[in-house]
C-alpha cells in the first residue's frame, strides 16, 4: 500500500518502539516523515530505514523544543497532514514516593508538550485536512499500581483525544488515539528484563505475549489513513485483548 504518498508525517518519541515503528510503516507507504526526540543519532539511525525523512533533536517538554519541533517540521516538506503525539515518559511510585519534580515531568512531556505541539501544527493540519493520532495507553482508561503520575497523564490524553475531535468539527482534522497495552520498548525495559513480572502480564492478556513496536505503529497508520477517515474521537485499545476482561483471574 501507498496510502500516504506525497503527504508528510510528524512523529515524536520516534527515535526507538512504537514511534520508530510507527516512522518505518509509514515510510514503506510513501509518506514524508519527519522524526522529532532528543536524540540525534538515534533519531539519524531510524531515518536510513526511510526513502524521505528529516529528523529534529529537541525536548518537548521546554516550549524551545516544541518550538523548534514546530518550526522545522512546517518548512521540512512544505506541509504537515498527520502529527503522531507519541513522545512520553513515566515515573512509578506511589504519592509518598514521587516528588512534584517527578510528577511535573511526567506531566510536562505527556500532555503540556502534546498540547502545545498540536495547537502550533494545527494551522498546517487544517490546511491539509490532515489529522492527528496520540498514543495513549490503557493506563489512560483505568489504573495501575504505583503508576498515579502516568495514570494522571495518559488519562488526559485519553480525553484531551475526544475533545480536540469535538472542536475540531469544522476544520475537517480528525483526533484519534491508540491505547497499547505493555509493548516491548525503551520505557518498559526493566519490566522485560524481570520474567515473573512478564508472566503475570502474559497470564492478563487474552493474545498470550507483549505488544510489539510494529502492532502499536501498524495501528497508528491505520487511524491516519483514508481507510479511517470515518474515525474520529476514538480511543482505540491495541492490547491483546486485556480490555475484554472483568479483571477477575483466569479460571481454567
Amino acid at each position: 500500500m501507498q496510502r500516504f504518498t506525497g503527504k508528510t508525517v510528524v512523529i515524536t518519541g520516534a527515535s526507538s518502539g512504537i514511534g520508530a515503528a510507527a516512522a518505518r510503516r509509514f515510510g514503506r507507504e510513501g509518506a514524508n516523515v519527519v522524526l522529532v526526540s532528543r536524540t540525534q543519532e538515534k533519531l539519524e539511525k531510524v531515518a536510513r530505514d526511510i526513502a524521505s525523512a528529516r529528523v529534529v533533536a529537541a525536548d518537548l517538554s521546554t516550549r524551545e523544543g516544541v518550538a523548534k519541533a514546530s518550526e522545522e517540521a512546517r518548512v521540512a516538506f512544505g506541509r504537515v497532514d498527520v502529527l503522531v503525539n507519541n513522545a512520553g515518559t513515566a515515573v512509578t511510585g506511589s504519592i509518598e514516593v514521587v516528588d512534584e519534580a517527578g510528577f511535573d515531568k511526567v506531566m510536562e512531556t505527556d500532555v503540556t508538550a502534546v498540547w502545545r505541539l498540536t495547537k502550533a501544527l494545527w494551522p498546517s493540519l487544517k490546511a491539509a485536512q490532515g489529522n492527528v493520532v496520540m498514543t495513549s495507553s490503557v493506563s489512560g482508561i483505568g489504573g495501575d499500581w504505583g503508576m498515579h503520575a502516568y495514570n494522571t497523564a495518559k488519562g488526559a490524553i485519553t480525553n484531551l483525544t475526544r475533545a480536540l475531535a469535538l472542536d475540531a468539527r469544522d476544520s475537517g482534522v480528525r483526533v484519534n488515539a491508540v491505547n497499547p497495552s505493555f509493548t516491548k520498548s525503551e520505557l518498559t525495559a526493566d519490566m522485560l528484563d524481570n520474567k515473573q513480572l512478564v508472566d503475570k502480564f502474559i497470564e492478563r492478556i487474552p493474545l498470550g505475549r507483549p505488544a510489539e513496536p510494529e502492532d502499536i505503529g501498524d495501528v497508528i497508520a491505520f487511524l491516519a489513513s483514508d481507510d479511517a477517515r470515518f474515525v474520529n474521537g476514538v480511543n482505540l485499545p491495541v492490547d491483546g485483548g486485556l480490555s475484554a476482561s472483568n479483571g477477575q483471574p483466569p479460571q481454567a
